[in-house]
């Protein structure tokens, strides 16, 4: 455009100069016209050479200026010029600049696509290397399991094994004629001949074996489980030669467990009355941690036959309920033959019978009419496990009144002893409770108490449930049991203290036909005997003196017991311990006319056990 505004005043100013060059040509020929027609006169003004002058005084100065304008416009080229040069050395930059700048993404596109891919490589690299260690772990594992499996599989279920070889011994510094398993309420009075000797036996038989089967069907876990040891006495068993004992049965029992938290059980299992440490699950029973297999007194408990419905609330409240297989225990003194409650055993119908020691039959069993029912509630607040639970029982014998017949009775002169026989049934029942929480992490503390009316039975020691009144009819006994339990679990080793009391009140009346005093631990019995040692009654070397005229029936058993397991090994291959036990026992009894007698024991037990994995 400056270009165009220069040339377009370039022609300007020349044509301005032509004009007036003509315009100078034209006036010249016109004077010199009118010089000829008028040679005179003269007329005054410049002259033509002083008018040239002027003339070419101003085209010199027009041409100056257009000299000017002409260097201007050439300086405003150059400028131009170098203004274009160095714009199109800027767009040649630019344009590298942006070329490189493109490379620069393309490579760093090019780039991030490789980054990506090796990113990728990477993580397939992971990927594969961690599914090839799963693999091996899982293919070592396999292995591992077909070398020492934990479970056998078949047709679907899983079986696990259980159980453990026992060498286990007991010294007991008053001789109870037992194995390691102690008869609490037979221990002997202080007239006793035994109650003078002491006793060593060692034994193999609380070996122990189990199975756990375990399988699901839709919503539903079914579970089996075996249980069994040696500690049984066959009729024929003894320890002389080759201590040939039965295998007993502990438990056998199957279990339907459903999602939704009901859960049904049948067979022969620990009876809710005892303690579990998780809800009220089977196999999570809270046993006290004795040598003993007859555990500890004022522990409640019973291992027999039973129905259970259970229901889990969110893992923090169970309720559940069970009918279980009912047995009578009894005592009584000074008592009529005015009725019955069992008999021996039947051999031919699998019941232990079949015979008579000293007199007795060697088994007896109540003729039951229901079972025990036993309810349950259990509590996991978040801070120890806490139970409630009560126990109805039913009591019965034939009662034969004609026996003694009293002078206003239904008996008649002459008539059969067995004339006016009828059946007599009494309640029992009882109420308790359990608790346990852990203290400073390894601390565990128990306390258990159960409280009633013909609950004698379901105490260790075995106390009876029901003594009998003069006219025949059963009267059961009010007891208590209780159980403090102090336990110290660390990796290596555990360290336990019980502390128990069972306890049976006295119940007695006087029989209006004979005068006696009938029943249980009435201030009349004669205790005096219990101090009097006498003679063995055969030349077998194998009876000692009897206390026949001891009348003294166990008020209450008290037992402190300590111990301590050690685990030598604990692996895949199975564990090893080895533990001591000591207790001390004392039986008070009632007083009687000869005072209370009352009879102690100090037992010391050792057990050296391998438990399978």
């Amino acid at each position: 455009m400056k270009r165009i505004m220069a040339v377009a005043l370039s022609m300007a100013l020349a044509g301005s100069v032509i004009a007036a060059q003509a315009q100078e040509s034209t006036a010249t020929a016109t004077t010199t016209k009118s010089a000829r027609k008028r040679a005179t006169p003269k007329v005054s003004g410049p002259t033509i050479s002083t008018q040239l002058s002027e003339m070419k005084q101003a085209i010199d100065a027009q041409q100056q200026q257009i000299k000017q304008l002409s260097d201007l416009v050439q300086s405003r080229d150059q400028k131009i010029q170098q203004l274009e040069q160095r714009l199109d050395q800027s767009q040649t930059v630019a344009t590298q600049a942006q070329t490189k700048a493109d490379t620069a993404v393309a490579e760093a596109s090019e780039q991030g696509q490789t980054v990506m891919a090796l990113k990728t490589d990477v993580i397939d690299l992971k990927s594969n290397y961690t599914n090839s260690a799963l693999t091996l772990q899982e293919t070592q594992k396999r292995i591992g399991d077909l070398e020492s499996p934990l479970a056998i599989h078949f047709k679907g279920i899983t079986i696990t094994p259980g159980g453990f070889m026992a060498a286990e011994s007991v010294y007991r510094n008053r001789a109870l004629g037992a194995d390691i398993n102690t008869p609490f309420n037979s221990l002997s009075m202080p007239g006793s001949g035994q109650n003078a000797i002491s006793e060593f036996f060692g034994s193999g038989r609380q070996s122990r074996i189990s199975m756990l089967a375990e399988g699901k069907f839709n919503d539903i876990k079914l579970t089996g489980y075996v249980e069994a040891d040696f500690l049984s006495a066959g009729v024929t068993s003894n320890n002389n030669q080759s201590n040939s004992y039965t295998m007993r049965q502990r438990q056998a029992w199957g279990q339907a467990a459903m999602t939704n938290g009901w859960t049904f059980t049948g067979g022969q299992m620990w009876s809710l009355v005892t303690e579990t440490k998780k809800g009220v699950d089977n196999r999570s029973e809270a046993l006290p941690m004795t040598i003993d297999p007859q555990y500890t007194v004022g522990f409640s408990w019973a291992r027999q036959w039973g129905l259970r419905v259970s229901k889990n609330f969110n893992n923090h409240v169970w309720l559940a309920a069970s009918l279980e297989n009912p047995q009578t225990t009894f005592a009584a003194t000074n008592n009529a033959s005015n009725f019955a409650l069992g008999g021996p055993g039947n051999g031919g119908g699998l019941y232990n019978g079949g015979g008579t020691s000293t007199g007795s039959a060697l088994a007896n069993y109540s003729f039951n009419a229901t079972p025990d029912l036993i309810v349950k509630a259990a509590f996991e607040p978040g801070f120890g496990h806490y139970e409630l639970f009560g126990i109805v029982s039913r009591f019965r014998d034939r009662v034969y009144p004609c026996v003694e017949p009293l002078p206003s009775g239904p008996c008649t002169t002459g008539g059969s002893p067995a004339q006016g026989a009828y059946n007599d049934s009494k309640n029992g029942a009882g109420l308790g409770a359990n608790a346990r929480v852990t203290l400073f992490k390894h601390l565990d503390f128990g306390l258990h108490a159960l409280y009633g009316n013909g609950v004698g039975r379901y105490g260790t020691s075995g106390l009876p449930d029901a003594t009998v009144n003069p006219d025949g009819t059963l009267a059961p006994l009010r007891s208590y049991q209780g159980l403090a339990t102090l336990e110290w679990h660390m990796p290596r080793f555990d360290v336990y203290l019980n502390g128990g009391e069972e306890y049976v009140k006295h119940r007695y009346q006087i029989d209006p036909f004979s005068g006696k005093t009938v029943g249980y631990g009435a201030p009349s019995f004669d205790t005096a005997d219990c101090y009097a040692e006498t003679a063995p009654g055969s030349g077998s070397g194998y009876g000692f003196g009897a206390l026949s005229k001891c009348q003294a029936n166990t008020q209450s058993l008290i037992e402190g017991t300590f111990g301590f397991w050690v685990r030598l090994h604990s692996g895949p291959k199975g564990r090893l311990q080895l533990g001591p036990q000591y207790s001390y026992v004392s039986r008070n009894a009632w007083a009687g006319s000869g005072g209370a007698p009352h009879g102690i024991d100090n037992m010391f037990m050792t057990s050296f056990r391998y438990y399978l994995p």
